[in-house]
C-alpha cells in the first residue's frame, strides 16, 4: 500500500510527530525512516522506544491514525500510473489484492482517500491478519490465499526490500518501483521501474 499505492509515510510520521509532542517529546522524521514497512508495532513502537517514550501499541496506535486522517485529507493522491494500471488489470480480469502491514483503519482511511471502492479489491490484508511482519513471507501467502491463487501465480508489487524479500521468499514474482528507496537496495526483485506508469507487459500476460 504504501509507497506503492500512494506516499503517505511521511504524513504518517507527522501525525506521529503531533501525537508525541502532545506527550511532550519531541521526535524527527528521520527517526522514523529505520521503521518503513513494519507496522505501527515498528513504525511508532520503534521509535517510541528510541526516546524511551511510554507507548502501548494496542491503545495509541488508533489515536494517531485519526490524526493521520485530518492531515491527509485533500493533501495526498494516488502515486503516478496508479490508477491506470488498477483499471487495466481489472479490464483484464486480474486479481488484485492489497496487503499491508498497516492495521485495518489505515488501510481504510487510505482506500477512501484514494476513492476504491469495495469492488475493486479482490482481496485485503492487513496488520491483524499476520504474525510476522515482512520480510516474512506470511503477508503475501494469505493474500494469494484469499484471491485463490498460489505465490507463484501472483506479481506483488512493492517499494522496499523488505518486501521483495518477502515476495521472493513467498515464491511469487516481484515488480520493485523506486517510489521510496534506490534501484540497488531493490536488486532483489524481478523487474525495477520508476513509477506503475513504466511497468514490463509481461507481467499482464
Amino acid at each position: 500500500m504504501d509507497g506503492v499505492l500512494l506516499d503517505s509515510e511521511h504524513l504518517t510520521a507527522q501525525a506521529a510527530i503531533n501525537y508525541f509532542a502532545g506527550k511532550g517529546y519531541a521526535v524527527k522524521h528521520e527517526d522514523f525512516i529505520p521503521f518503513h514497512g513494519t507496522g505501527e508495532k515498528g513504525f511508532f513502537g520503534g521509535v517510541a522506544a528510541k526516546y524511551g517514550i511510554p507507548y502501548d501499541n494496542d491503545l495509541e496506535a488508533e489515536k494517531i491514525y485519526l490524526e493521520y486522517a485530518k492531515l491527509a485529507k485533500g493533501n495526498i493522491g494516488p502515486l503516478p500510473g496508479v490508477a491506470e494500471f488498477i483499471e487495466l488489470c481489472k479490464s483484464r480480469n486480474m486479481k488484485l489484492a492489497v496487503a499491508t502491514s498497516a492495521m485495518r483503519l489505515k488501510l481504510e482511511i487510505n482506500l477512501k482517500i484514494l476513492g476504491f471502492d469495495n469492488n475493486v479489491f479482490d482481496a485485503l490484508v492487513c496488520g491483524s491478519d499476520i504474525v510476522k511482519n515482512k520480510p516474512d513471507p506470511e503477508i503475501f501467502i494469505i493474500a494469494a490465499r484469499k484471491l485463490g491463487l498460489k505465490p507463484e501465480e501472483c506479481i506483488v508489487i512493492e517499494d522496499a526490500p523488505g518486501g521483495v524479500k518477502a515476495a521472493k521468499a513467498a515464491g511469487a514474482k516481484c515488480l520493485a518501483v523506486t517510489t521510496s528507496v534506490s534501484r540497488e537496495e531493490l536488486s532483489e526483485a524481478d523487474w525495477i521501474v520508476r513509477n506503475l506508469t513504466h511497468f514490463p507487459a509481461e507481467i499482464l500476460y
